[in-house]
């Protein structure tokens, strides 16, 4: 069971019926009430979500500069 602080109790308690959410900036979070008095309780985890889309391999390697007017250059 994971521990959090409730606010109204003003102590560390477990935190019944746990829910992991992820946030809208995507890091988790646990959501759920205090055993004593109720109140909702949020923990935010540490990291970040794992991301569901890889990154395209093309945007990983960068496309080569255009040559400069003016510059002698081989024909």
């Amino acid at each position: 069971m994971p521990e959090g602080y409730c606010v109204k109790c003003k102590a560390k308690k477990e935190i019944v019926e746990a829910v992991e959410e992820v946030m809208k900036n995507g890091r988790k979070a646990i959501k759920g009430k205090c055993p004593t008095c109720g109140v909702v309780m949020f923990k935010i985890l540490g990291g970040k979500a794992a991301v569901t889309a890889a990154p395209a391999a093309s945007a990983s390697a960068p496309a080569p500069a255009p040559a400069a007017k003016g510059v002698n250059q081989p024909s």
